[in-house]
């Protein structure tokens, strides 16, 4: 790692990818691996870290502060600012990920997207998801870690905690600030939440 630190080391993978065609703004800020393999048209911005066995694809964008290692990013995906991609996680083509978003052992679908501040762990995500801002998968329950599945066209309204192991099947929607535990079937409308209560005429004491 401390020969991968290196500036002479990082010069070298800098100008290797620059003479490839990758668009880098502030290159001297950017830290590859010797196995980062990178295709065709990615655009990576400032503060960007590429850790081992990281494989890009073509039409890529990696937005400033993100984090990568052991993934594959296939094409037209965009991440960050300031996303974590962690060890086996596949982003699939057209996949968005956003600021503030953590993605470990996951598969995100085709064109899904988790735009904000939100955790995915031990879960397969299908096609055209959308998971709101603050969502997370509750995947350890502290001595094993549980599995999600978030299937194809389903709404993950914002600050959801989804509890694993569960499955959240096709073209659902599950309501904000909901706690699901339990499967959510195809085509239904799952939310958790307490009634909310206004006293009239209140006075602080």
């Amino acid at each position: 790692m401390k020969e991968l630190n290196s500036q002479k080391i990082q010069n070298k993978f800098r100008s290797k990818f620059l003479k490839a065609g990758v668009k880098m703004t502030g290159p001297e800020t950017i830290f590859f691996s010797n196995d980062t393999k990178i295709g065709k048209n990615v655009t990576i911005e400032p503060y960007v870290v590429i850790g081992p066995k990281v494989k890009i694809a073509n039409n890529v964008i990696v937005k400033s502060f993100s984090h990568l290692e052991s993934c594959t990013i296939e094409n037209k995906v965009e991440i960050g600012p300031y996303a974590r991609i962690r060890p086996n996680t596949i982003l699939r083509e057209g996949s968005k990920i956003g600021n503030f978003v953590e993605i470990k052992k996951s598969t995100i679908g085709k064109k899904s997207k988790v735009n904000h501040l939100s955790y995915i762990g031990d879960s397969e995500v299908g096609k055209h998801v959308n998971i709101g801002a603050g969502t997370i998968t509750c995947n350890y329950d502290g001595v094993k870690k549980s599995k999600t599945k978030i299937k194809d066209k389903v709404f993950i309204g914002s600050n959801s905690s989804l509890v694993a192991p569960i499955t959240i099947d096709k073209e659902s929607t599950v309501g904000a600030g909901s706690v699901i535990t339990k499967n959510v079937k195809k085509k239904s409308l799952a939310l958790t939440r307490s009634p909310q209560v206004e006293i009239k005429k209140y006075k602080r004491k």
